[in-house]
């Protein structure tokens, strides 16, 4: 790689940090680090961890986290950030080398290369996706792995692309396939048949289910982006247009003899009117209820990268071109756009929150006060959707906090929505649970008698009678005793 080229990519991963923000406990890291944190120190959750180590078995993103973290003997936050920023560099690097197959426009490569990366927290239409999430998780690994897969594919390099392939399958199982399947539809259109192009997204449907127990249906319901058929109408356009616009861009490639452009955009289309019908099938019978976790309309996180990677191409070659006023009145307003958006998603929190920074955010100050002050095999009870609390920002309480708590109704769903075998014990907890904001002392000690809770986490001005050690203008924290 050219010195000029790694320095663009530095700059432009810097600027995508400072537009996207980063919060390491957020959202899906709630169930993702606590697996990380269980192997660096195997006393933490003896209760409750198996609703993430459900994902934990299935990736070895939590080993690879804890090895780093064993190797460098840096704090967890700080291995984090750093591999934040890395795959954020190895992702756009991989799209600068992909596109470098299209176009032979160095203006249309960058273009192309700075629209995606402007664009990272897209919602990718309605599979509750980004194109690259605000904090580290197993789907940024896979993102660099996936592009990769494709440009080794179109360079004619098999090995190297099952080696690609095989990264990302060790990182997050259920992604990796969506890019082997595209690569088996690369590999067919580029063979001029069609019918073996479409047998590649065939590949996540070969497997088979037990009947998942009653209890799941409820979970199933709060998960309406498994099912298309439950989607907006403007996540339903989110999966269609870019069909049709990839078809424009097919015959601009073709008209303009931009071959690999145009193989890229035939072989995206087949793939995605499979998965398409795929979703539809799966979204109507009942009995596929639970085939419905394989989620077809991820397959739209591939595209929307390729998508944005050649519609950014075509803008600088056509559009854009040498006027540096028309590459400030695309990239000015949509970063400016996309940071405000970020900011309106986590307004309690710092917008890059930078390892060893003392948190802003007031629950995570809480929760750090947690990891610090009680017993490491303390079983904990807050609200069960604590992260849909104004302010709370999203912030995982087993990610920060370190303790054990009682099933949740958003990360520890998420986790029963994929394996269905724990949608009874969720039920149960979840039951235990309800009616929480009008809970008094003796709700509390049957929760203690029930599951051997110790501490609970309570919105101010908390609840009379109880020891708390730890207030702030948020939340108190206090021991049930």
């Amino acid at each position: 790689m050219k010195s000029k080229d790694f320095f663009l990519l530095a700059l432009l991963t810097l600027g995508a940090l400072l537009v996207h923000g980063y919060h390491p406990w957020a959202e899906d890291a709630a169930l993702y680090l606590p697996g990380v944190e269980k192997i660096l120190h195997p006393e933490l959750f003896p209760f409750n961890a198996q609703f993430f180590e459900s994902h934990a078995h299935l990736t070895f993103f939590p080993n690879f986290i804890a090895a780093s973290v064993r190797i460098s003997h840096l704090p967890l936050e700080v291995v984090l950030f750093f591999w934040q920023l890395t795959f954020i560099f190895l992702f756009l690097l991989a799209c600068l080398q992909l596109i470098s197959r299209c176009f032979p426009d160095e203006k249309a490569r960058w273009a192309g290369v700075a629209l995606v990366a402007a664009l990272l927290t897209l919602p990718v239409a309605g599979t509750a996706l980004y194109i690259m999430d605000q904090y580290l998780n197993p789907r940024n690994l896979v993102a660099f792995a996936a592009i990769f897969a494709v440009l080794k594919v179109i360079d004619g390099k098999y090995f190297q692309a099952v080696l690609f392939l095989a990264f990302a399958a060790a990182m997050h199982p259920l992604m990796s396939v969506f890019v082997l399947s595209y690569c088996v539809v690369l590999v067919g259109v580029e063979k001029c048949d069609r019918r073996f192009a479409g047998v590649g997204c065939l590949l996540p449907f070969g497997l088979s289910f037990d009947p998942p127990p009653p209890a799941y249906h409820q979970v199933a319901l709060s998960h309406s982006y498994f099912y298309l058929l439950r989607w907006q109408w403007y996540e339903w356009l989110g999966a269609i247009a870019p069909l049709v616009i990839l078809w424009w861009f097919s015959r601009i490639a073709g008209s303009r003899k931009l071959r690999t452009l145009d193989q890229l955009c035939r072989a995206l289309i087949v793939y995605q009117v499979v998965y398409l019908v795929a979703a539809v099938a799966l979204s109507i019978p009942a009995r596929f209820e639970s085939l419905a976790r394989l989620q077809p309309m991820r397959s739209l996180y591939l595209l929307y990268v390729l998508f944005f990677l050649f519609g950014g191409g075509l803008l600088g070659e056509y559009v854009l071109k040498n006027r540096i006023w028309r590459w400030a009145a695309l990239f000015v307003p949509l970063c400016a756009g996309m940071f405000l958006v970020q900011r309106d998603l986590f307004p309690a929190s710092a917008h890059v929150e930078w390892p060893g920074v003392a948190p802003k955010n007031q629950w995570v100050q809480a929760f750090d006060w947690v990891r610090a002050n009680t017993p490491v095999d303390a079983i904990f009870a807050l609200d069960p959707w604590h992260m849909r609390i104004p302010g709370e920002d999203e912030n995982g309480f087993e990610a920060v906090a370190q303790r054990s708590t009682l099933a949740d109704g958003d990360k520890a769903s998420g986790a029963v929505s994929m394996f269905p075998a724990m949608a009874d014990e969720w039920e149960r907890q979840m039951q235990a649970q309800k009616g929480w904001s009008k809970f008094q002392l003796q709700d509390f000690f049957r929760l203690q008698a029930q599951y051997g809770v110790s501490w609970v986490v309570l919105q101010q001005p908390g609840i009379a009678g109880l020891d708390c050690p730890y207030r702030n203008a948020a939340v108190v924290v206090c021991k049930v005793d």
